[in-house]
């Protein structure tokens, strides 16, 4: 298995999901990049959260994506059916990017190097 960034291995079985977010001016990149440390500040003792991303695509500025990574399935599913879910990415809410057809995506990793 290839060892992921801080040297950790990614394992089959952790979940990955992204968030869809847009930013259409300077403005408004500044603001999801605030709203995305607030998120992440919140959620750093999430139990099962492995770390998070805010990843932007060089091909089309204005989409974003923040990138979280979860032991399990299951513990996405605790912390996602938990009361503070809502209130804890309340700051990134108004960024979702809704160009795309669904706000977000849950993978399993299934394999990895």
């Amino acid at each position: 298995m290839r060892t992921s960034e801080g040297g950790r291995r990614a394992m089959p079985g952790e979940v990955r999901v992204m968030v869809y977010q847009a930013a259409h001016d300077e403005e408004q990149l500044d603001a999801v990049r605030d709203a995305y440390h607030l998120v992440s500040a919140r959620l750093a003792e999430a139990p099962g959260m492995l770390g998070n991303e805010l990843l932007r695509n060089p091909f089309d500025p204005t989409s974003l994506a923040v990138m979280s990574r979860w032991e399990s399935l299951d513990a996405f599913r605790v912390w996602e059916s938990g009361a503070q879910h809502r209130d804890d990415t309340a700051p990134l809410r108004p960024f979702r990017d809704t160009r795309t057809p669904v706000a977000f995506a849950v993978y399993e990793v299934d394999a990895a190097y």
